[in-house]
């Protein structure tokens, strides 16, 4: 019953900062299944998994607050699948402390990302959107995501904002949904590879689902740039740890 209760707590958490920023957690989720003992491919497959799973409650609260660009998700999603499927591929080709290195220079890079750029005000209802960076947009966050074992999400956020010009909390919306497609075409590959451990994806999803809605809904009320300097210092602790 307490390990249960853990497993609950764990998805609970990562899925309420998912939720919340618009990201999977496969950043948070791959350290945390490699420190209760799975292999690196195997965490980074069932990762996917449980983005997967986590993302549709995310979603549906975006859908609701008319916070996506479907457009978007669609052109973007045309490109990340094919990438997420090679990028799975990838994976098992490369060695155990490699993926750790490169995990770890990913969260030091976004920790930067989250705590220097601002976000980009959204004045009035008419939204500018450079769809022609798109797809680079879906190339690189669908190839990482299947190789690194995360969504995407963490990565569709900033490109969306940065490149695509879209406002922050479209970018969250619009992330969330995307993010899901780019997660079950990555969970397939890695389950063609046997990399992924369904038992541990079934205990995390209650809490990563009831995390994720709640913690979408306080997306739409709470000011995000405090909450980005604080979740910076995590991805900081986090990629230390990955190295060590």
């Amino acid at each position: 019953m307490i390990e249960y209760l853990v497993d609950f707590i764990i998805g609970f958490a990562i899925g309420t900062i998912a939720g919340l920023f618009g990201v999977g957690g496969g950043f948070l989720i791959v350290p945390t299944l490699t420190f209760i003992g799975l292999p690196i491919h195997t965490a980074i497959g069932t990762s996917l998994a449980c983005i997967a799973i986590s993302s549709l409650a995310s979603a549906y609260t975006h859908i609701k607050k008319r916070k996506v660009l479907f457009k978007v998700v669609v052109i973007k999603e045309a490109f990340s699948m094919p990438a997420a499927l090679i990028g799975a591929h990838v994976t098992t080709f490369l060695h155990e402390s490699l993926l750790r290195g490169m995990f770890s220079m990913l969260l030091f890079y976004l920790a930067y990302k989250m705590a220097t750029t601002p976000s980009k005000p959204h004045h009035g209802e008419s939204l500018k959107i450079n769809y022609k960076n798109v797809p680079i947009v879906g190339v690189l966050s669908g190839f990482v995501s299947g190789l690194l074992g995360i969504s995407g999400g963490i990565l569709n956020v900033p490109l969306f904002h940065v490149l695509v010009d879209i406002p922050v909390r479209y970018s969250i919306g619009t992330s969330s949904v995307a993010l899901f497609f780019t997660a079950l075409a990555g969970t397939y590959g890695h389950l063609k590879a046997g990399n992924v451990n369904i038992e541990t994806a079934l205990l995390l999803a209650p809490g990563l689902v009831i995390g994720a809605y709640l913690g979408a809904r306080s997306a739409h009320t709470l000011h995000p740039e405090k909450l980005k300097r604080w979740f910076a210092l995590i991805l900081i602790l986090i990629g230390v740890k990955m190295l060590i």
